[in-house]
């Protein structure tokens, strides 16, 4: 009935490495089940192998982490990957951030080796700074000042390894380490460079603030479309739509309205955008056929902008206009079926449900249109939506859309607090597992247990910890 996932780099939803690599609560069980081999095997190569569609979205790191404890498991295979050759080649963030991620919490977890791997990639490897700034939150003053001399001679002391330098202080996630090693009486040229590396990086945002870039005082409508314009014009090319249309919001009059609509309907690319954008947000009357003319527009920029506008839209009358298109097959009607979903009432339910099967059975369980459809039928409660809603569930490769389908079937599917709502509490997502800690039912032992181990997990989120607390506390109550 409904499509297959089309990335053929994550196994099937009914094997163990699948499960994994999707992060499902049902991965870890099944890993516990199998023979240890078997399941060290599956879990290094999804740590190896980052099988997040989005890895600056999804959670897994804890996940695996836990697993890697739960099983025993070594680290020999992460030390491998991380000291390969290929890691001077291939310095993407990509390639050794999960793994890195993974060694920090087993570092909070008091392994020792995950700690030692942890100093000697932050000294030797290419994406030292992630594995800088794992340290950061779980290293000792000693461990970290010990680090100062091999991070600073990646910066040789030329004019140029100064401002790299520079930007590496005024850019990190984590400022702990950098402001330990300016402070070491005990290295005074250590400390001497990085303090002038710190006020410099002060002075370089303070210079940002006093010379922003972009339009001045006394700019009207042309010369703000103008603007968005050359910046499209560059290269690489610079999009400058928002910002436009911000200004605009500015310096626009009444008497503007004649040439903004000039420019919405016939001006160039990144000039109409920016046009669109003003006159959506101002949910101007003429908007709407100037939106649908844009998404027909031959042109992807313009096409994409004229959706973005009007997906953007919170008037009566845009409700309306979604409710007419979201039964287009383009981007447009997926905007509009996704702002019925978000902003309709429940009598727009079929209209929901209708959107949410088509975009399963013509993009498959990893739509990007996906997302909103599924909060959707979990806000309308479409009870209707369930089959699709479970379908998605089990074989999206995305953890955070498995999240939205999870809340989602708390509202609509009475099985959910026997059923999917178990194996959630060991999702890889803390929402997915806020959740399964509201609705799982307790009287299978395994949710008690599962939930007095949350509890006392130093490593969990507040919000999951007080849902579970909260559950506890009602059950002992009771």
């Amino acid at each position: 009935m409904f499509a297959s996932p089309t990335e053929t780099d994550i196994a099937p939803s009914g094997t163990l490495l699948g499960l994994l690599q999707r992060g499902r609560g049902d991965g870890w069980l099944h890993a516990l089940a199998a023979p240890r081999a078997e399941a060290v095997a599956a879990l290094e190569h999804c740590v190896l192998h980052d099988p997040r569609r989005d890895w600056q979205l999804e959670h897994r790191s804890l996940y695996y982490a836990r697993l890697y404890a739960e099983l025993g498991a070594g680290l020999g295979a992460v030390a491998a990957h991380l000291h390969d050759p290929e890691d001077a080649r291939r310095t993407d963030e990509e390639r050794t951030g999960l793994a890195l991620s993974v060694l920090g919490h087993l570092t909070a977890y008091g392994n020792r080796r995950a700690l030692s791997l942890l100093r000697r990639y932050a000294a030797e490897g290419s994406n030292w700074r992630w594995a800088l700034d794992e340290l950061a939150v779980r290293d000792d003053d000693a461990g970290l000042r010990a680090l100062a001399p091999a991070i600073l001679a990646r910066f040789p002391a030329t004019p140029e390894g100064d401002a790299a330098l520079t930007a590496a202080v005024r850019d990190s996630f984590e400022p702990r380490p950098w402001r330990i090693w300016a402070r070491d009486s005990r290295r005074p040229a250590q400390r001497a460079r990085l303090e002038r590396a710190l006020e410099r990086g002060d002075f370089d945002r303070w210079q940002r603030q006093l010379r922003p870039p972009g339009p001045q005082p006394g700019w009207g409508v042309r010369a703000v479309l103008d603007w968005a314009q050359q910046g499209y014009e560059h290269t690489p090319r610079q999009w400058r739509e928002a910002a436009a249309a911000r200004c605009l919001g500015a310096v626009a009059g009444p008497g503007d309205r004649d040439e903004l609509l000039a420019a919405a309907a016939q001006g160039p690319p990144a000039a109409r955008a920016a046009a669109l954008r003003h006159l959506a947000e101002r949910a101007d009357p003429e908007v709407f056929a100037l939106i649908e003319a844009g998404a027909d527009a031959p042109d992807p920029d313009v096409a994409t902008a004229a959706v973005t506008a009007f997906s953007r839209m919170r008037a009566r009358g845009a409700l309306d206009h979604a409710r007419h298109w979201a039964a287009r097959p383009d981007r447009l009607g997926s905007a509009a079926a996704a702002m019925v979903a978000g902003c309709g009432e429940r009598a727009d339910a079929p209209l929901v449900l209708s959107a949410l099967l088509r975009a399963v059975r013509v993009h498959g369980s990893d739509a990007r249109e996906l997302r909103p459809l599924v909060e959707g039928a979990g806000r309308l409660a479409v009870t209707a939506a369930v089959p699709v809603l479970r379908h998605v569930y089990r074989e999206t490769s995305s953890s955070h859309l498995r999240g939205d389908t999870a809340r989602a079937l708390a509202a609509t599917d009475p099985a959910f607090p026997t059923g999917f709502a178990i194996e959630c509490l060991w999702d890889c997502e803390e929402d997915t597992r806020e959740v399964a800690a509201l609705h799982a039912a307790t009287v299978d032992k395994r949710v008690v247990e599962r939930l007095r181990r949350l509890a006392a997990d130093p490593a969990e989120q507040a919000g999951v910890q007080t849902a579970v607390r909260g559950r506890l506390g009602g059950r002992a109550t009771g």
